[in-house]
């Protein structure tokens, strides 16, 4: 059975998370209707990258099967269809019917957005940070966080994880339009990592020194990290899979 993908982007302050949770709003949930609508049968999709409850997604890849051709211009009826904050940006067919859009990821990236100046056209899309922050203070600490492969310490307690170790390919602080961004990539993230990683860097930047870091991972105790820093600042930016993985639909 052809297996399809649709790569899709929203606003996560519209949504109660990504994942289906009942009949509570999500993304997964809106992207199921429209697919079941539109196709006159029950559609469930499996996705790429769970987002927790306000977070948004630039790139976020859900996929379905189905024994039927896709429908004409399913692109533009299922954007009609779906809520104003989620879109559909593409649609693939997966060129392995066996492919699995979570496990055969290779990379994800996100990206934090925080301002200091307060600005309402930024509120629920950015944090608003209005402390002095020392961006090469900043920089230490992501570079130690990029030479660490055990993140047991960035796990939410309880959490379910057969292994805290993550490859991080990408771990900076960069200042971009009046705002300043943390960018992180890896081959795969804890829940919840990396709000941790932000709110833990803040926290060293005003009060600690980028040494910190070490000790905090190398405790592999989530009671050393700090958490508490709004999802709304989130973007799921890329997720990438192996060249080939996809044709256009």
């Amino acid at each position: 059975m052809p297996r399809y993908v649709l790569e899709v982007m929203y606003d996560g302050t519209q949504f109660h998370g990504s994942q289906v949770q009942g009949a509570i709003p999500t993304v997964q949930l809106a992207i199921n209707k429209v697919l079941s609508t539109l196709f006159r049968t029950a559609i469930a999709t499996l996705g790429a990258s769970r987002t927790d409850e306000g977070v948004h997604a630039l790139s976020n890849f859900y996929q379905f099967d189905l024994e039927t051709g896709l429908l004409p211009d399913l692109l533009y009826k299922c954007n009609a269809m779906l809520p104003p904050a989620l879109a559909v940006k593409n649609i693939f067919q997966a060129v392995n019917p066996e492919f699995n859009a979570r496990f055969d990821a290779v990379r994800r990236r996100y990206r934090y957005r925080i301002y200091a100046t307060k600005n309402p056209f930024l509120y629920e899309h950015a944090l608003y940070y209005p402390y002095p922050l020392n961006l090469e203070s900043l920089q230490q600490t992501a570079a130690i966080i990029a030479e660490h492969t055990c993140f047991e310490s960035f796990a939410k307690r309880n959490a379910q994880n057969f292994t805290f170790n993550c490859t991080i390919h990408q771990s900076y602080w960069e200042e971009r339009a009046g705002e300043l961004h943390y960018v992180v990539e890896a081959n795969r993230f804890l829940r919840g990592m990396v709000r941790g990683l932000v709110c833990t860097q803040l926290h060293i930047a005003r009060k600690g020194q980028p040494g910190d870091m070490n000790r905090i991972l190398d405790a592999q105790d989530c009671t050393k990290a700090f958490f508490n820093v709004a999802g709304h600042g989130l973007y799921l930016e890329k997720i990438t899979y192996p060249d080939g993985t996809f044709v256009c639909a």
